[in-house]
C-alpha cells in the first residue's frame, strides 16, 4: 500500500493509486525511483485536496488542480517542481479516466509552468583532459580506490553513460577487445556504447591491479567496487568527481556533467544527432537536441566576449 493512505484517502483511492504504480512499473517500464516520484506528487495533491474539502480523487476538478499549482507558486516552489507535479497529475488522471477510476479527466486543460531551461554544466575539452590526467596521476599511488575512480571517470566521459548505469555494470558487460560497454538504461532498455583507448587503459589497470584487491565473495560480478568489496554506489563516484575536479583546478562537477560534456564534445566534433541519441540512450531526439543549444549558446557567449563588433 502506498503512502497515499497517510492523507486520509478512501480505500478505493488507495487501490487506484496502487494500480497506477503497477501500471507505471509493468506497462511503462519506469524505475522504482521514478514511480516513487509520481506517488509523492500524487500524495502532495491529495493532501492539498483533503485540506480544501475534496476528500476523494473523483472530487478533484480543474479548479482544485489549478489551486494546487498556484499554492506551490505562492510558496516559491521552483518552476521545475511545478512542471513535474503538473505532469504527474496529467499522467495519473489520463490513466484514471481511461480505466474508469474517475469520470472526466480534470487535468485535460491543465497548463503548468515549463521547467526553466538551464544550460547543463559542460567542461571544455582541455578541462576534461586535465581532469582525467589528474585522475590518472592520482592512481599512481596504487590505492585501488584511486584506480577505480580513474577508470570510472574515464568511462563516464568516454561513453556519456549515466552514473547509475555505470554503477550497475558487471564485468561481463565490458568488452575490452572491442572497446564496448553494455549498459541498462531507463525503462530497462539495453544499449551498447563504444569507448576509446584511454578508457580501455584505465579499465585494464583497474581490473588487473585494483579490483582484485577489493573483491570479496560477496562482490559478485560488479565491475566497480567500494572499499569493502560491495558494488560501488553513486555517492562514491560523485565524491570522486568532486575531489578530482578540485585537484585538477577545473569547475566543480558531478558525474552527470561528464555525460553532458561527452554529448557536447561529440556534437562539436561533427557527430550527428541520431548517433549521439543512441550513445546517450535518449528515448526522444528532442532531448538530445538541447545539446545543440548548449553548443550554440557557448559559441555566442565566446563571440560576444571576444569579437570587437559583437
Amino acid at each position: 500500500m502506498t503512502a497515499i493512505s497517510e492523507v486520509r484517502a478512501t480505500a478505493d483511492d488507495v487501490r487506484a493509486v496502487d494500480d497506477f504504480a503497477t501500471h507505471l512499473r509493468t506497462q511503462r517500464g519506469l524505475s522504482d525511483h521514478t514511480v516513487r516520484a509520481y506517488l509523492s506528487d500524487l500524495e502532495h495533491l491529495l493532501d492539498y485536496a483533503v485540506r480544501n474539502g475534496h476528500g476523494r480523487l473523483c472530487d478533484i476538478d480543474l479548479g482544485v488542480l489549478r489551486g494546487w499549482l498556484a499554492s506551490m507558486a505562492a510558496a516559491q516552489r521552483s518552476r521545475s517542481t511545478l512542471a513535474r507535479r503538473g505532469a504527474a497529475a496529467r499522467t495519473f488522471f489520463e490513466w484514471a479516466s481511461r480505466t474508469g477510476r474517475v469520470g472526466a479527466d480534470p487535468a485535460l486543460r491543465l497548463a503548468s509552468a515549463r521547467a526553466a531551461k538551464h544550460l547543463p554544466t559542460v567542461l571544455g575539452v582541455d578541462s576534461a583532459a586535465r581532469l582525467l590526467d589528474v585522475a590518472r596521476t592520482r592512481a599512481d599511488d596504487a590505492d585501488p580506490i584511486h584506480l577505480r575512480d580513474w577508470a570510472a571517470l574515464e568511462l563516464l566521459y568516454a561513453t556519456g553513460a549515466r552514473v547509475g548505469e555505470i554503477c550497475g555494470v558487471d564485468v561481463d558487460d565490458l568488452d575490452l577487445d572491442e572497446r564496448t560497454l553494455r549498459v541498462l538504461g531507463k525503462g530497462d532498455k539495453e544499449r551498447v556504447v563504444p569507448f576509446g583507448v584511454p578508457a580501455a587503459e584505465a579499465l585494464g589497470a583497474w581490473l588487473a591491479r585494483g579490483r582484485p584487491l577489493l573483491a570479496v565473495d560477496a562482490s559478485g560480478p560488479a565491475l566497480f567496487l567500494g572499499r569493502r568489496g560491495g558494488r560501488v554506489d553513486q555517492r562514491q563516484l560523485r565524491a570522486a568527481s568532486h575531489e578530482v575536479a578540485a585537484l585538477a583546478g577545473v569547475d566543480d562537477i558531478a558525474p552527470h556533467a561528464l555525460r553532458h560534456s561527452a554529448a557536447t564534445h561529440l556534437l562539436q566534433g561533427g557527430s550527428d544527432l541520431r548517433s549521439v541519441q543512441e550513445v546517450l540512450g535518449h528515448a526522444s531526439l528532442a532531448t538530445t537536441q538541447r545539446y545543440t543549444h548548449v553548443t550554440a549558446e557557448r559559441l555566442r557567449a565566446s563571440f560576444e566576449q571576444a569579437h570587437p563588433r559583437a
